[in-house]
């Protein structure tokens, strides 16, 4: 079983949640429930939870800022917002979960089933990544938390050269020369990283468009990227490859 709380101003909010995770999610225990920032922060330290389904949007203390009171954050985190794109994306790039309301079921399941029984020793790590991001102006988010086989990894999204797709994984090569190995499929990061800077070239590859050396002509063509990787433009991208370095 997993020891969660529920944290929501809205009484409809907590109950909806809270009916969904009995008839669904029978791993998860229901420890508590918390109508504002100040009362979740006394029943986090009371109950010490192995999870919380924190809503963003409260009055006098939105969810991050309780976040901020505590020192110990040894829990998974489950997000929940009505809206807020921009909010949405940084959290996706601290690799949280967050489940927009109304919350559909099959979503809330598999943010559950990601879930252990265990500590979230990087939880701590992804709530200062998340918090470093909030405070940047919108469109200048740069940190990113990559999930791998090993656990979370922490990186500037200008320090990626290249993603390569791998199946249900994706090796992402680095200005420093090392290739990590990303739990996430390269679609999830084109739909994560801009699409000013990153640019999906063919089905494969996604290349930040600043480490672009040369571009040789072809069919489709052929890239060189600054860390001499050669990428293919697939014949369906090249229109539109060319369109965004302005050729």
């Amino acid at each position: 079983m997993i020891n969660a709380i529920i944290i929501d101003d809205e009484a409809k909010g907590r109950l909806a949640l809270r009916e969904k995770l009995l008839a669904y999610c029978p791993q998860i225990k229901i420890m508590a429930e918390a109508a504002n920032g100040q009362e979740a922060l006394l029943l986090i330290q009371h109950y010490k939870p192995q999870l919380i389904f924190l809503d963003i949007e409260m009055p006098r203390m939105n969810g991050f800022e309780m976040l901020n009171e505590l020192t110990e954050k040894n829990f998974h985190i489950i997000f929940t917002t009505a809206y807020d794109q921009y909010a949405i994306r940084a959290i996706k790039y601290a690799a949280f979960d967050y489940l927009l309301k109304p919350i559909d079921i099959e979503e809330l399941k598999t943010a559950v089933e990601k879930l252990n029984n265990t500590e979230n020793k990087e939880t701590k790590k992804q709530v200062e990544l998340l918090q470093q991001n909030m405070q940047l102006p919108k469109k200048q988010l740069h940190k990113l938390a990559i999930p791998t086989l090993e656990g979370l990894l922490f990186y500037d999204i200008n320090d990626i050269i290249h993603l390569e797709a791998n199946s249900n994984y994706t090796y992402i090569h680095l200005i420093n020369k090392t290739k990590i190995t990303a739990s996430k499929t390269l679609k999830e990061f084109e739909d994560l990283l801009p699409a000013d800077i990153f640019f999906r070239t063919h089905h494969s590859h996604l290349i930040n468009l600043n480490y672009i050396k040369r571009y040789i002509k072809g069919d489709g063509g052929q890239i060189e990227l600054q860390n001499g990787t050669y990428v293919d433009v697939s014949r369906r991208k090249k229109d539109e490859f060319l369109k965004a370095i302005g050729y």
